[in-house]
């Protein structure tokens, strides 16, 4: 199980918690939980009601938007450092995309009424989420317009 700092550089590392100040981060850090996926294994289905967010600490793993879940086309591929199921926790829609285990990984979740209580507690963390969050879109916007999209 990854140490405090080694949690807290993987959450520095993660596009929507870049933005969230280290003291903040330290209290994200020690409300996350280690899972274990293996190969083959999805980590949650398009159209599910969600309830966590995820960070991949080791291995890979391919999201796919293709309604069929045992399709292999990946819009993306994650590796370490990279987080996914986030909109769900501040949208409260279902999942959007597919989570599959490409290979065995290893993720830290966060449960949603977990993340909502440390956002009302310290609201500093809702800030730097927002920031990152919005940064990832201007990335989004950019590449669309680049033609780089993938």
């Amino acid at each position: 199980m990854p140490d405090l700092f080694e949690r807290l550089l993987l959450l520095k590392q993660s596009p929507i918690f870049s933005m969230v100040n280290t003291d903040d981060l330290r209290l994200v850090a020690q409300a996350l939980e280690k899972q274990q996926f293996f190969k083959g294994d999805r980590i949650f289905e398009i159209n599910d009601q969600g309830d966590h967010l995820y960070i991949l600490v080791s291995g890979t793993v391919g999201i796919s938007i293709d309604p069929d879940i045992s399709a292999s086309t990946y819009i993306t591929t994650l590796k370490t450092g990279d987080s996914f199921g986030e909109m769900n926790l501040l949208d409260n829609q279902p999942r959007s995309a597919t989570a599959h285990v490409l290979e065995d990984a290893t993720v830290l979740s966060l449960e949603k009424t977990r993340l909502k209580g440390l956002m009302q507690s310290y609201p500093e963390i809702s800030i730097g989420m927002l920031r990152s969050l919005s940064l990832k879109l201007r990335e989004a916007n950019r590449k669309i317009m680049s033609g780089t999209a993938h």
